[in-house]
């Protein structure tokens, strides 16, 4: 299905070049762009700008393939540049490789009148007309793609607005969820990010006629990010400043803190960094627990409470998606009661835990070092729109069962002392048996749901790399489960194959 054309004029090259950045962030493997044209018309200025602006280069080499006919480009996708001018019959494109670079990335086409058919249907189609420096684009294609077009050009409205127009845009990443972030002009501390978090339509009802999201209290707009940064900086930390907001549009423009890491330069934990990051913990656990905060225009927003159906639906994760893919059998009926039994036991224990804001991915992608600060402006917070108030011990179990990188358990022993230490210090009535306690069960809690989202990344989102991290989770989980508390639970661990330790790669299950 195809949308309605888009018709574009610029005045100038460099209204073709913010054009081609913004067709640039609307990309996706799969997409093919069939650039039509007279000679001259700025097809190969298009394709040039469009390059560049994916491998965040502007001095990138991008000669014609008028004689090579193709191109290929390893960057942050895999792009063909096709150009068919020559070609003596479209049976040649076999020859050239469309289909691969299709399978692999995006494919963009000059000359796609000489394909004679052979071009996928689902193509993007941008027409190129004009005389002088004026230009009109025509663009066309699947509901796709001009959906996330139109996203882009969105945001490019949203920077106009706010004192950005014009400014180049380059995406800085994107996460295990919907959102993404570009850089606005230059990449580099004090610079601007824009945040692309827009609304998601509700997935199907799992529970009590509630989706996955509003049962584990996911953000569904930028509101909670915008009342817990206020709330943070508020209180002294480190919560990147916002210039702009849209809450509708789910656009938020924000402070670029840097993109230092609290690892160092082999990409292993820096225990120095750590431990900066787990004193600005135990800080802000003696924070009191805010009430409604500010939004904008007036609105507010209380953070929800971490209760048991949102680690209930969590732990699910483990049995939905982890141990069927890992033994190639759904987890037995009977299994399961015993599974949510135990589980709920350790959640009715956890309402004796001391509460506080929990941030809730508070680990290494997380956590911006920032050298040239003091104290806690030395760690960047940067993503906390799930917070909720739960147990306090959470967001010390993301930090020293860090997802993305081994923490050796000397180094976690050293960060919950230190913790401990800390807390104890601000608060006689602090106590570490009680922390310990609810450390293991939200530790084990947090390590059994990361499971099941990593399987589900691969199996639902395509997104394999995920996979990587599992060894280390599985040890994660059989050293919290090794805590008094949790001997029933690590029973039931046990005879699903992940009550020890396990080295090597996990496997996944043959088909």
């Amino acid at each position: 299905m195809e949308s309605p054309t888009l018709a574009i004029s610029v005045v100038d090259e460099a209204g073709t070049v913010l054009l081609a950045q913004d067709i640039a962030m609307a990309l996706a493997a799969g997409d093919c762009l069939a650039l039509s044209g007279e000679l001259g018309a700025g097809k190969s200025t298009l394709a040039r700008a469009l390059l560049r602006a994916v491998a965040d280069d502007e001095a990138l080499e991008v000669p014609s393939p008028t004689f090579t006919l193709v191109q290929i480009y390893e960057l942050r996708l895999h792009i063909g540049h096709f150009d068919l001018y020559r070609i003596g019959s479209a049976d040649e494109l076999d020859e050239l490789g469309l289909e691969d670079v299709l399978e692999r990335g995006v494919a963009l086409v000059e000359w796609p009148e000489r394909a004679a058919g052979r071009l996928p249907a689902t193509m993007a189609r941008i027409c190129i007309s004009g005389a002088g420096n004026i230009r009109r684009f025509d663009i066309d294609g699947p509901a796709p793609f001009m959906g996330r077009l139109e996203r882009s050009r969105q945001i490019r409205a949203f920077l106009d607005t706010h004192g950005q127009k014009g400014a180049p845009r380059r995406l800085l990443q994107g996460d295990a969820s919907a959102r993404t972030y570009e850089t606005v002009g230059p990449n580099r501390p004090g610079g601007l990010i824009v945040m692309n978090a827009p609304r998601k339509p509700d997935g199907p009802p799992i529970e009590n006629g509630l989706p996955y999201s509003r049962i584990a209290h996911l953000a569904e707009d930028v509101s909670p990010f915008v009342a817990i940064g206020g709330w943070l900086s508020r209180e002294g930390f480190a919560a990147p400043a916002i210039s702009a907001i849209d809450l509708e549009g789910g656009l938020l423009l924000i402070e670029n803190l840097g993109d230092g890491k609290i690892l160092d330069p082999e990409g292993r934990p820096d225990p120095v960094r750590y431990r900066a990051a787990v004193e600005l913990l135990a800080d802000l656990h003696e924070r009191p627990v805010p009430g409604p905060l500010p939004v904008a225009g007036g609105a507010v927003y209380s953070p929800p409470a971490y209760d048991a159906s949102a680690m209930r639906i969590e732990v699910a994760l483990l049995v939905d998606w982890y141990l069927p893919w890992r033994s190639g059998a759904p987890v037995p009926e009977s299994r399961r009661s015993t599974y949510f039994k135990l589980w709920q036991d350790l959640f009715d224990a956890l309402a004796e835990a001391e509460t506080a804001v929990v941030l809730r991915d508070y680990h290494s992608p997380n956590l911006i070092w920032c050298p040239t600060l003091s104290g806690h402006a030395r760690i960047g917070l940067i993503d906390f729109q799930d917070a909720v108030i739960g147990p306090s011990a959470y967001d010390v179990a993301s930090l020293v069962q860090d997802a993305r990188v081994t923490i050796e358990p000397d180094l976690a022993a050293d960060l919950l002392a230190c913790y401990e230490a800390r807390r104890r210090e601000a608060c006689a009535e602090f106590s570490g048996v009680a922390f310990r306690k609810a450390h293991a069960i939200v530790a084990a809690q947090r390590a059994a749901k990361i499971l099941g989202i990593f399987v589900r990344l691969d199996k639902r989102d395509g997104k394999p790399a995920y996979l990587r991290h599992l060894p280390r989770i599985e040890r994660y989980i059989a050293a919290s489960l090794a805590h008094e508390a949790l001997h029933p639970l690590r029973s039931w661990f046990e005879e699903a194959g992940i009550g020890a330790p396990r080295s090597g790669r996990v496997k996944a299950p043959k088909p």
